[in-house]
């Protein structure tokens, strides 16, 4: 089932056919323990409605935090070893990719998130920047995996290899983040082979393209989950990215007017143009 917050209220989608959620509030239902039971009895006590405009979409999220992950996929440690030689941070991303306790750090608050088909920005100091399509885990306050949503991960690649400590200036700015279009609700993992694609097009043409999937992930969403409540709470429960296996050449960067489309089956498709 796939749970869609719009300008018009909130729906479950379910084998193609659209019901509105009597619960008006994002924050409160996106928080509920039993999120799979509880839009499972939407569906089967609801009436079809008819489907919403796409316009209407909002990215999933109101008062919740967005953290993310790491060097989670070997691709990524190698990046990352590469961007900081020079910095001489390299060391610290081959410890932390094969280290116990995992990289998080605090990524967006819900009003530097954009949705789908909103644009999302590049620092103004950034010289080298990336998008980083990310599989992002809907935690409840409890610490449980409640849905799946598909995150983009804005990153200013030279300003983070410049020092490691920068992370969150490379990281944390307004529109560095996009989530959407909706939420997977499941109460099961997804498969090890569900795959994740990126496409970047620039002037219509293919600018970048790539694939992983979740086989490459070295870490175990739940146990990343873990990691991220332990000693924080979060009342209204949270989003985890988990982390990049698509990193584009040290040639590519960004630019004003790329549209971005991430792929995640069975979520869907995440697209946003650059700012």
């Amino acid at each position: 089932m796939k749970l869609y917050r719009t300008r018009n209220g909130n729906y479950i989608v379910d084998q193609n056919a659209c019901y509105r959620v009597e619960e008006d509030s994002w924050d409160a239902l996106i928080a509920r323990e039993d999120l799979d039971e509880y839009c499972r009895s939407v569906v089967k006590g609801g009436r079809k409605v008819e489907a919403f405009a796409e316009a209407s979409v909002l990215a999933p999220i109101e008062s919740q935090e967005v953290w993310a992950s790491g060097v989670t996929y070997y691709r990524s440690r190698s990046a990352r070893i590469e961007e900081s030689k020079d910095a001489g941070g390299g060391d610290f991303y081959d410890r932390v990719y094969s280290a116990p306790r995992p990289e998080l750090f605090f990524k967006a608050t819900g009003r530097r998130v954009v949705g789908p088909n909103d644009k999302v920005r590049i620092r103004s100091d950034a010289k080298w920047s990336v998008p980083e399509p990310e599989l992002t885990l809907l935690i409840s306050p409890k610490g449980k995996i409640t849905g799946y949503t598909i995150g983009n991960d804005m990153s200013s690649r030279d300003i983070e290899g410049e020092n490691p400590l920068y992370l969150p200036q490379a990281k944390v700015y307004d529109g560095s983040c996009a989530l959407g279009p909706c939420i997977f609700v499941s109460s099961s993992p997804l498969p090890a082979e569900t795959g994740i694609g990126i496409e970047i097009l620039r002037g219509g043409e293919a600018a970048f393209s790539g694939t992983t999937a979740l086989t490459e992930l070295k870490r175990d969403p739940q146990t990343l989950a873990d990691f991220l409540y332990r000693d924080n709470s979060f009342p209204h429960g949270s989003f985890l990215m988990t982390g990049t296996g698509i990193v584009p050449p040290d040639s590519f960067t960004l630019a004003g007017g790329d549209r971005i489309s991430i792929t995640i089956a069975p979520i869907g498709v995440l697209t946003n143009e650059v700012a």
